[in-house]
């Protein structure tokens, strides 16, 4: 018999997440979607990096970035990436990995639209990742690409989503003496059942 209760309890590792980030809006007081995002690079070597996690779909994570930024080249290159989501005001975390794919269709488009006008620009200017002479060399270049792509840019093609479909995600809880609850959701492939297993603290 299951003792998946309380936050535990559910059928679906996603509805419990949305519930999980849900009750953090509530209590964490910056950026309660942000993510500790981990990928590899061509050398092995691995990388982490805190992203905004934007939306929790019924059955993937997604995240937005620039496709020429290193993260971005990472993911490309592996096809993988794992990534925590930690709140320190509920003493929860979520752990997950899984393969990546792009998003960069309408629901891309939809998510630009919604940032504000400094963001969109601020996207079009950043080479991410790569060396920059000077905070002043950057402000030059979103000067430059205000003029020329005006109120309403539209959404730049280096620039995107990435869905993350999990074949593991854990769901920690911080527990008394350091016993904390561990249940870990594991799968061979996305299109498998879950298995649910407690851990050991």
């Amino acid at each position: 018999m299951s003792d998946r209760t309380g936050i535990f309890a559910g059928d679906d590792p996603f509805a419990i997440a949305r519930s999980w980030l849900a009750e953090a809006e509530a209590s964490e007081p910056n950026d309660p979607n942000a993510i500790a995002l981990s990928t590899v690079d061509a050398q092995g070597m691995p990388n982490a990096r805190m992203v905004l996690l934007k939306d929790i779909e019924d059955a993937a994570f997604v995240f937005y970035t620039n496709y020429t930024s290193a993260k971005a080249q990472e993911i490309e290159q592996g096809g993988k990436a794992a990534f925590v989501m930690h709140w320190k005001s509920l003493r929860r975390q979520i752990r997950v990995r899984g393969t990546v794919t792009r998003e960069d269709g309408p629901q891309a488009d939809a998510y630009y639209d919604s940032r504000s006008l400094k963001s969109r620009l601020g996207a079009w200017a950043s080479q991410q990742s790569q060396p920059l002479a000077s905070r002043a060399a950057l402000m030059a270049e979103v000067a430059k690409v205000t003029a020329s792509h005006g109120p309403m840019p539209a959404r730049p093609p280096f620039w995107g989503g990435f869905r993350i479909a999990p074949i593991e995600i854990e769901f920690w809880a911080d527990g008394a003496f350091r016993l904390h609850d561990r249940f870990c959701w594991r799968r061979q492939t996305i299109s498998d059942p879950w298995s649910v297993k407690r851990l050991n603290p």
